[in-house]
């Protein structure tokens, strides 16, 4: 079937479904209650090679697909959104280094990534530059061997925790073309980070601030060449943007299943809450647009992994729509709920939190629209 999943896909599905119904689900809403950063379970992630999913078996990582990544990510989300999408980002620094990096970095690098010994972060935004990534001010100056690298990069999940901090940095003229990425280490003389932020959502998870004051990064830490950072950065962003478009899926799908059931048991007036025909309809448009957005995201994944001319429209395309859809079928789902949906005791409530950050991050929803346009006016040339 041309939209059915493989055998081996299934079984991956199955391993993290697993993995997540036994480590993740009965804890997540400890950790968000309680901000927990829930390291060992993402180091038993790590075991499983869901921390280098498509790092390249040749680095150590268990070299699969950008669907069978969406599968897992998905799985995760179900449980804990925030989790999920903390493994994604850390998937997406490691292959970049694997993907773009020298040889001898990749060995210094990616034995402690593929297996989460040492998680990393993509710093890309800053204070003054979000959706406008291209205006980055943060300069490295190359001095002999080194560059001395100095500014500050903004909401960087991981901040302040992390080991590993896959950075852009300007090292020539304006705009994009004067964009280098580097690998700079925590402990590196000069790093230093804010007070972790205070957030709606994603709880599980640190976000800070990360500061750079003059500090010396060796040129061998160097992703690429000189000025190759900005589509490097944009390169990872295609799989970031179907990884959190699937931790949209799985959030939601997680609050459509929860709905089902409170409806299902909950009475009103003499009969099930699920009896009326207006929940049934409610119900039914939550799980064909949720189908819809899974659909159009197996198909983007696909794409992104044949290199495909189309592969950065689709993968815009996949994730406005899964995580619009994703935080539409979670706010219908607390909506059902009733009041109990807008208490802590009931998941709903910490998915609604979760996955309002997803049109955010990756690229706004505003900026995935002007991606599309953009490429769509270019096909059209």
């Amino acid at each position: 079937m041309q939209f059915d999943l493989t055998d081996d896909q299934r079984e991956i599905q199955e391993v993290a479904r697993r993995f997540t119904a036994s480590e993740i689900t009965p804890n997540a809403s400890h950790w968000d209650e309680h901000h927990i950063f829930p390291i060992d379970t993402i180091r038993a992630a790590g075991a499983l090679g869901f921390g280098a999913i498509y790092v390249s078996e040749a680095s150590g990582g268990i070299g699969l697909g950008r669907i069978e990544a969406a599968l897992i990510m998905e799985a995760m989300a179900y449980g804990c959104p925030s989790t999920s999408a903390f493994i994604s980002i850390h998937n997406m620094a490691s292959w970049m280094i694997d993907s773009f990096g020298a040889a001898e970095l990749k060995a210094r690098y990616l034995p402690a990534l593929v297996a989460m010994d040492k998680i990393a972060s993509y710093c890309l935004t800053e204070p003054g530059s979000g959706s406008d990534a291209a205006a980055l001010r943060m300069r490295a100056v190359r001095d002999g061997d080194d560059y001395i690298v100095t500014g500050s990069k903004a909401f960087i999940s991981g901040g302040g925790v992390n080991d590993v901090y896959v950075t852009m940095v300007r090292t020539g003229v304006d705009g994009p073309k004067g964009i280098t990425c580097l690998v700079i280490d925590k402990d590196m003389p000069g790093v230093s980070f804010g007070a972790p932020e205070r957030k709606l959502g994603w709880h599980s998870q640190p976000t800070a601030q990360v500061n750079f004051d003059a500090v010396r990064v060796p040129v061998a830490n160097r992703v690429g060449e000189e000025g190759q950072g900005f589509a490097i950065a944009m390169t990872g962003l295609d799989g970031g943007r179907l990884n959190i478009g699937a931790c949209s899926l799985g959030g939601a799908q997680r609050a459509l299943d929860e709905a089902v059931t409170y409806t299902r048991g909950r009475s009103q007036f003499g009969k099930a809450i699920a009896d009326f025909q207006a929940t049934q309809f409610k119900l039914a448009d939550m799980e064909t647009e949720l189908q819809a957005a899974r659909m159009l995201l197996y198909a983007a994944a696909a794409r992104v992994e044949d290199n495909a001319p189309d592969k950065t429209r689709f993968a815009a395309m996949a994730k406005r729509l899964a995580t619009d859809t994703g935080m539409a079928v979670v706010d219908r789902a607390l909506q059902l709920h009733g009041g109990y949906g807008y208490l802590m005791d009931y998941p709903v409530e910490r998915l609604f939190r979760d996955l309002r950050v997803h049109q955010i991050l990756e690229g706004t929803n505003e900026i995935m629209r002007v991606v599309i346009s953009r490429e769509l006016m270019r096909a059209s040339n």
